[in-house]
């Protein structure tokens, strides 16, 4: 089982409506005193153009850390990286931003659309949650919560990085789970 800690929205008391905060028992007050840094990359020019539904869906992110508990003031996003390609932090000034902030403290939590698409580089990705390890920032997809200082949630973290990298094509743990074939039992 995942301890990845599952977004959840409070029972809903009323009508129907847009969620007024999403709960996750990882995120603690220490976090949410620090920044919340939402990191916004595709990899050419050219996705940057044409895939626009990518783009603004990592937007969408900066209400999902409000959401959070986040206050908007304390909500940056960071898209210096767009156009850029995440095989190195070479040429990324947005990444070097985000983990430069990270190591001065400053940042409770990073957001990205999938945490394995921050880094595709084995030594950047692995650079960046010995960072937040040490740091205590949390990081955030659309599957969930991760505390790097967690031990299953630092494996399913790099479970995650190792199929991305191998595969090419499977984007998430859940992905890969789903296309597996079921077993019938003995």
């Amino acid at each position: 089982m995942s301890s990845a800690d599952p977004l959840k929205r409070p029972p809903a008391s009323g009508p129907p409506g847009p969620p007024t905060c999403l709960a996750s028992a990882k995120i603690k007050d220490s976090h949410l005193r620090r920044q919340a840094i939402v990191y916004i990359r595709q990899s050419t020019p050219q996705q940057v153009l044409h895939n626009r539904e990518s783009t603004d869906l990592q937007y969408g992110l900066e209400q999902r850390a409000t959401l959070l508990g986040w206050p908007s003031c304390q909500v940056e996003v960071v898209d210096e990286d767009l156009g850029r390609s995440g095989k190195s932090a070479e040429g990324r000034p947005g990444f070097q931003y985000l983990l430069a902030q990270i190591a001065l403290g400053h940042v409770g939590i990073v957001l990205g659309l999938e945490m394995s698409r921050l880094a595709r580089s084995n030594k950047d990705w692995h650079h960046l949650l010995e960072l937040c390890a040490i740091f205590d920032t949390l990081l955030a997809d659309a599957d969930g919560v991760y505390d790097p200082k967690d031990h299953n949630d630092r494996l399913l973290l790099g479970l995650n990085s190792s199929f991305t990298y191998s595969t090419g094509h499977y984007t998430s743990v859940s992905e890969l789970v789903a296309a597996l074939p079921s077993r019938p039992r003995p």
